[in-house]
């Protein structure tokens, strides 16, 4: 055995035999069969070794090893439930184990060290003893061969033994002698080689969560026996109140409700399944329909028509989107309006200009990031004649109905039917209701908005809890219509008014338009006077619009084929348009004061800058597919540069406007570009008083 331990595989460095020997057959140059201590031993100075002074080879580097371990994490902080709060923890286990193995050496000196070493001394004893046995049987059987041999000779010319005897002999000598044991070779216990591992092990990193703790709330209350007795008797009322109402109950109405509280009860589960994916669904609707008409998203934030540059301040229109809807096919546009909040929403309302031809009317409110499908759809009996959105409140859309009825849908409000709406008792007009305007809230705060009709009268309806209020502001009567009765009695005929507008500034000044082509100036003090009269059109007019910049000018338009701007301090309108086709509606620009466009019945838009061109559009381009195809309405964008028109057929188009249409002011070298409702005010201006100044000398 090695001394020191007793079981092999103990790894040390040591010189071999083995190896001295090879070293001494190879010689070496100095001299054969010498020893290698003797050898002189010269010193080999590498090329690269820095040459040190005495000071600088004894100067001691010390390094200082700490138990603390570098990959150990520090700040480490748990959540106390205990104290509510999370606190630091200091004590952090620094040891970081490289590698482990469980060992097999024992000592030499311990009990089983001994039993080892006592067993080994046995083996040996036993394989010297079974030597000694092995070279006596060897003998013995080398005689007893020969004498067979005679034996064989001899009996061999008598008889010849049968081969199976002499095998069944061979097999019992074979059995009755002992095995010779194989030697095992023992290892050279001083030919090895030492293996040993250098790899860095990255150090162990430990993952934890942490979930919040659950909420807490304090509660303490006092019970005395009064309480706990009060409570079981409001508990013994509620049992018999509820057994009274059971009793009262029939048996079928018993039955008949049981099975409506079970439809009840479906209907509100899967309305609950529906509700849990509707947002989702809303989500994903909109993302195919953003990879649909990927290209049409493109052109609405990126395209610009190059080709303007070499056209003479002419502009184009780029169709994008095409809004429509299965079940308002039939039904023609009659009234678009921009959400206040929303840029990209919009609201359409659905019905139909000819009396003969009178339907249900649809509410339809669309998205830009959704044209296959509305966001919103409310259906009503009678057909939608106007609309509009409440500034402060965008979820509030009013609506006229052409029945004479108005109502106010609740887009919060998921059910189809309106919160507020009019009745015969209410004051509902008696013929169709072509405008309605949202007010300024009233002094208790109340939602107020106003409608005109064909009947004369334009009414003011508040918004209570749960009722609209209505007030008579004006009746409107035709001039030079008086005719005498019976009696003397003088009968007025009743204006019709078709279109109205409210001013920006001043509150209680608003314009209407009436089925005569006047359009009287009018205000909310007086009730029985207008503050003025303008003879605008020879047929109806069919929109009256404020500037949105400057205080004192308007636009109307009309069925005698007619856009007309005026300034309202003076009665002959400052600028004429002819556009060869009856006028559906007209619309000021957001971004300009000079720019507004127009809608024909022929199936164009028309896009006037007085600016550039006083006399004529600078852009007129068919956007109906069919000729027969009327255009009614048309809104401008209060952010993008684009419009979207509605026609007879219930279709909405999106337009862009091309940058020679919506021409900001250029930039002077060394000045500034001035912007703002100031220079907007200043630009119209100058073009009315060229206006004014010609008519002054005419």
């Amino acid at each position: 055995m090695r001394p020191g331990w007793c079981l092999p595989g103990f790894q040390s460095i040591s010189v071999g035999r083995g190896t001295r020997k090879r070293d001494e057959d190879s010689g070496t140059e100095v001299g054969e069969g010498t020893d290698e201590w003797a050898q002189s031993k010269a010193t080999v100075r590498p090329p690269d070794q820095l040459e040190l002074t005495d000071a600088e080879l004894k100067e001691e580097f010390t390094r200082i090893l700490t138990a603390n371990n570098p990959h150990a994490p520090q700040n480490i902080v748990r959540y106390s439930f205990k104290e509510g709060t999370y606190k630091l923890i200091g004590v952090v286990n620094q040891l970081a184990v490289h590698f482990s193995q469980v060992g097999n050496l024992i000592p030499k000196d311990s009990d089983e060290g001994r039993r080892q070493h006592y067993r080994d001394e046995l083996a040996a004893s036993s394989q010297e003893s079974t030597k000694v046995v092995i070279s006596e049987t060897e003998i013995l059987e080398e005689e007893e061969e020969l004498k067979e041999t005679e034996a064989e000779t001899e009996a061999g010319s008598q008889t010849d033994m049968p081969v199976a005897e002499v095998a069944e002999k061979v097999t019992e000598e074979e059995l009755m002698t002992p095995k010779q044991p194989k030697e095992r070779k023992l290892t050279n216990k001083f030919n090895f080689s030492e293996r040993a591992s250098q790899t860095l092990n990255n150090p162990l990193r430990d993952r934890e969560c942490q979930m919040e703790p659950p909420p807490r709330t304090n509660f303490s209350a006092t019970a005395n026996q009064w309480e706990i007795y009060d409570a079981y008797v409001e508990e013994l009322e509620k049992q018999e109140k509820t057994k009274e109402k059971e009793k009262a109950k029939t048996p079928v109405a018993k039955k008949m409700g049981k099975m409506a509280m079970r439809k009840m009860t479906s209907m509100e589960s899967q309305s609950d399944d529906i509700t849990k994916v509707t947002q989702a669904a809303k989500i994903v609707e909109r993302m195919v329909n953003q990879n649909t008409y990927d290209d049409v998203a493109q052109d609405f934030k990126y395209y610009e028509d190059a080709a303007d540059e070499y056209r003479d301040q002419e502009g184009t229109l780029l169709p994008l989107w095409k809004f429509q809807n299965d079940k308002a096919k039939r039904l023609a546009v009659t009234a678009l309006c921009w959400n206040p909040k929303y840029n990209d929403l919009f609201a359409v309302g659905h019905g139909s200009y000819d009396f003969m031809k009178q339907s249900q009317g649809m509410l339809l409110l669309y998205s830009m990031k959704n044209p296959s499908f509305p966001e919103y759809i409310f259906s009503s009996e009678s057909g939608i004649m106007c609309l509009d959105m409440h500034v402060d409140h965008p979820y509030l859309v009013v609506v006229g109905h052409y029945d004479g009825n108005v109502a106010i849908y609740n887009l919060k409000k998921p059910h189809s039917q309106p919160s507020f709406r009019s009745s015969a008792k209410s004051g509902k007009h008696t013929d169709p209701v072509w405008q309605v305007r949202w007010q300024k809230d009233d002094m208790d705060n109340n939602l107020n908005f106003f409608s005109v009709s064909s009947d004369g009268r334009i009414v003011s309806w508040t918004l209570l809890k749960s009722e609209l209020v209505h007030t008579d502001v004006i009746k409107l009567k035709a001039e030079g219509s008086t005719t005498d009765g019976l009696d003397g009695l003088q009968l007025h005929t009743m204006g019709c008014g078709t279109a109205f507008d409210f001013h920006k500034e001043i509150d209680y000044m608003f314009l209407v338009g009436t089925e005569e082509g006047k359009i009287y100036k009018c205000s909310k003090s007086y009730s029985s006077k207008f503050l003025d009269t303008y003879d605008a059109h020879n047929m109806a007019v069919d929109a009256v619009s404020w500037s949105p910049y400057h205080t004192k000018v308007f636009m109307s338009c009309s069925s005698d084929w007619t856009v007309k701007i005026w300034d309202h301090t003076i009665k002959t309108p400052m600028f004429i348009y002819d556009l060869n086709s009856a006028v559906g509606d007209v619309a000021w620009a957001p971004y300009s004061s000079t720019v507004f466009a127009a809608v024909t019945t022929n199936g164009k838009t028309h896009v006037f800058d007085l600016s550039i061109n006083k006399y004529e559009a600078i852009c007129s381009q068919p956007v109906v597919t069919k000729k027969k195809n009327k255009i009614t309405h048309v809104q401008f964008n209060p952010i993008h540069p684009i419009i979207i028109v509605g026609d007879d057929r219930g279709h909405v188009i999106c337009l862009k406007l091309s940058p020679n249409l919506r021409k900001m002011p250029k930039e002077k070298k060394g000045q500034e570009v001035q912007k703002g409702p100031a220079v907007e005010i200043a630009k119209l201006d100058k073009l009315l008083n060229l206006v004014r100044e010609v008519k002054t000398k005419t």
